[in-house]
């Protein structure tokens, strides 16, 4: 089974944190709706297994007309094999939610939303420079939980100014409307970001890493007397409702990425991205050529990747990693992880290698400390 993402680089206003290739100015909006057309037929034959996951990311995907989905999800068909129960996903901004556009989408293909709510309050919306507002946010919810069964929402934890109770409220919120998915991210620093630029500057102050730490917990703990699984570091589902989207970037499955900026992966060690510049892009997709940079992971490298992705999800398994790169990792692997264990930060279920619930929200930092430098 594979994927194929398309990333659509058109915001109408930059959020203060992200560091996605995007640009506001819509003037070549059409020329890259067609181009992405274009590259998909150009890369047809790069994916010969089936397709059970499309998905429309961003950028502001939402800002593209039902019948760009229409005929896409179409090109897709008429050039890849699809599952009959392909998962279709398109990220929504709130302010862009109406309930014409989403019956509309929904005639077009689209069976899966994922929505970018980031919080229940006004002021940490400001903080971030979000287009939408509170009321537009649970409007959207309202509004699509009445057309789709399958849909996502997403909040920032760790926000500037935040504290526990606010971020008891933002969840409390969120659980009243019963999502399937919930995605959950830490407010991070990125370079090149105006929030980058706002801390270096002195002007925003970043939250504690305790009560950052804490705000996890938190919703751990609330999202699983909810009954929802936290099938992966940062996102929980109710029984069936696994983004399939998300699954296969952990499952190490095949990926094509279509448009600026975006990464596609063949499933064993070739990765390869487009270009981020929107004009390179279009020359060279016009030109009927693609503009990419390509790697082949080394053996350390695959390691280290399965390394962090199995810690996220459900635990590296020593069996695999002898299949995949060797006794020698393991052996090395064991060595690594020793102090973890010992302190109970790590634990052994069977052959798979776990982080405990209390080391949870240091998962990352713990599987940086168990990777190969080099080979």
């Amino acid at each position: 089974m594979a994927g194929i993402y398309f990333h659509y680089p058109f915001c109408t206003q930059a959020c203060n944190y992200c560091n996605f290739h995007f640009s506001t100015q819509l003037k070549n909006s059409s020329r890259i709706q067609q181009a992405m057309n274009k590259e998909l037929y150009l890369r047809k034959d790069e994916l010969n297994l089936p397709i059970e996951s499309i998905y429309f990311g961003g950028g502001s995907p939402s800002l593209l007309t039902p019948s760009f989905f229409y005929e896409t999800i179409k090109s897709v068909r008429d050039n890849f094999k699809v599952t009959s129960q392909v998962e279709i996903s398109l990220e929504v901004n709130p302010d862009d939610v109406s309930y014409k556009y989403l019956t509309d989408i929904r005639k077009s293909g689209i069976n899966r939303i994922s929505l970018g709510i980031q919080s229940f309050l006004d002021c940490e919306l400001k903080i971030m420079n979000r287009v939408h507002n509170v009321k537009q946010g649970i409007n959207s919810i309202r509004l699509t939980s009445r057309i789709f069964d399958n849909f996502s929402v997403d909040l920032i934890y760790g926000i500037p100014e935040s504290n526990l109770n606010s971020w008891t409220d933002n969840l409390d919120n969120l659980i009243s409307f019963n999502p399937p998915h919930i995605s959950t991210y830490a407010l991070t620093v990125e370079p090149k970001t105006v929030l980058f630029h706002q801390v270096e500057n002195g002007e925003v102050e970043l939250l504690d890493e305790e009560i950052v730490k804490n705000q996890y917990n938190i919703l751990n703990i609330k999202l699983e007397k909810a009954s929802y699984i936290n099938y992966e570091f940062s996102n929980f589902a109710k029984p069936g409702f696994h983004s399939v989207n998300n699954s296969n970037y952990w499952n190490g499955k095949p990926y094509l990425g279509i448009g600026p900026s975006a990464h596609s992966f063949d499933g064993n060690r070739k990765r390869s991205w487009n270009i981020s510049n929107n004009i390179k892009y279009l020359n060279s997709i016009e030109k009927g050529c693609l503009n990419q940079s390509k790697e082949i992971l080394k053996d350390y490298e695959a390691f280290n990747e399965y390394v962090m992705i199995s810690l996220r999800t459900t635990g590296v398994r020593f069996d695999r990693v002898k299949e995949f790169f060797g006794p020698s990792y393991c052996d090395y692997l064991e060595e690594q992880a020793k102090k973890y264990l010992m302190d109970r930060r790590l634990f052994w279920d069977g052959n798979v290698l776990k982080v405990s619930r209390k080391a949870k929200f240091l998962s990352d930092g713990i599987a940086s400390d168990l990777f190969m430098l080099r080979g």
